[in-house]
């Protein structure tokens, strides 16, 4: 088998402000493994100030992974585990090269056979507040009636009006509403302002204080009147007992897995084990993966019985992707068996 890596920078349409920065590009490596036959590509994709992974050394460790691989040597995944977005990446090549159909048909199921799509959210980008209103608009135009917004960056009486304003036009029947705080709450504070935004039939807020605050985080779950998500919390949770003891000492209402940050499919998987035993639910998401992790980790989701809106509507989001059959109509993915992916674009990198 052999074994290589190659860069893409995607670059935004639209700047995207986050609570960390404001993104005009990213990066992404491809791992590409090739036998006699075929080919498969995982990537690992890093956002900066979220990744675990050192994007200063991600170079020298695909050159190394990718020299076990030429030497036959077994991957010991359990090495990479500060950088789940490698360990994503190398686990996804070897699915996509050893799946149903390779390069990219890795898992069989109704969403890949092309009769059935995946509900998804739309993805609201912090920014003024006519930027979103803009962004909300465009959105609940294409058909969404779920949306995940951003919050914690601008003054909170502005988001309230907002939100505010916008239930007034749509009922909790009509509109499905999730916040993101990106932990910009104080934990002193994070009680009253949930208390708030309560009042406007919220179905959910992802992280509203920092991560690695247990027994706080553990104290707004119990008392909220707000169901509170986890997600920057289970970034390099990566022991099985810690991950059940977070769960347990937390007890959050809902787990946000992205595979990129958390070590691919078999550490999601793991997670989902533990949250079920629990009763706790979950869904996925993509970390500004190119349309390559995409697909991966629509295909991986659509194997799950979840029938919860998942966060997989960044495709659209960079002007230099990587053309693929994945489309959005309505507010749902679809995998387009009629179209086709850019094989060019692989072949002139391999």
């Amino acid at each position: 088998m052999k074994a290589s890596f190659f860069k893409h920078t995607l670059n935004f349409i639209i700047p995207g402000k986050t609570s960390r920065d404001v993104l005009s590009k990213k990066d992404s490596w491809f791992i590409v493994l090739k036998d006699v036959k075929n080919f498969g590509v995982g990537e690992c994709s890093i956002i900066p100030g979220l990744s675990l992974d050192n994007i200063h050394k991600i170079e020298s460790k695909l050159k190394q992974v990718c020299n076990d691989i030429l030497n036959g040597k077994q991957i010991n995944y359990e090495s990479y585990s500060q950088f789940p977005a490698l360990k994503f990446a190398i686990e996804t090549a070897h699915q996509s090269l050893e799946g149903f159909n390779p390069p990219f048909h890795l898992f069989n199921s109704d969403f890949t056979n092309n009769e059935k799509g995946i509900p998804i959210n739309g993805l609201i980008w912090m920014g003024e507040i006519s930027f979103m209103q803009k962004q909300i608009k465009n959105k609940l135009n294409n058909g969404f009636n779920c949306l995940k917004l951003k919050v914690g960056s601008l003054e909170f009486e502005s988001e309230i009006n907002l939100l505010k304003n916008l239930r007034k036009e749509f009922s909790k029947k009509d509109l499905e509403i999730r916040l993101d705080a990106n932990g910009t709450f104080s934990k002193e504070t994070a009680l009253e302002k949930l208390k708030r935004l309560s009042d406007f039939s919220i179905h959910s807020i992802e992280q509203p204080i920092k991560p690695k605050q247990f027994s706080e985080m553990a104290k707004i779950c119990e008392l909220s009147p707000l169901p509170i998500a986890l997600d920057e919390e289970l970034i390099g949770v990566n022991l099985s007992l810690e991950r059940e003891k977070l769960l347990d000492t937390i007890n959050p209402h809902f787990l946000i897995l992205k595979p990129s940050l958390l070590g691919g499919f078999k550490d999601s998987n793991e997670w989902i084990h533990f949250a079920e035993k629990r009763n706790i639910k979950w869904w996925a998401t993509s970390a500004l993966e190119s349309n390559v992790g995409l697909n991966a980790i629509a295909q991986w989701v659509s194997t799950k019985e979840n029938n919860l809106r998942q966060g997989l509507g960044t495709g659209m989001l960079f002007s230099n992707n990587i053309q693929s059959p994945l489309e959005i109509e309505g507010d749902e993915l679809f995998l387009k068996n009629d179209k086709n992916w850019n094989l060019n674009f692989f072949n002139k990198n391999i």
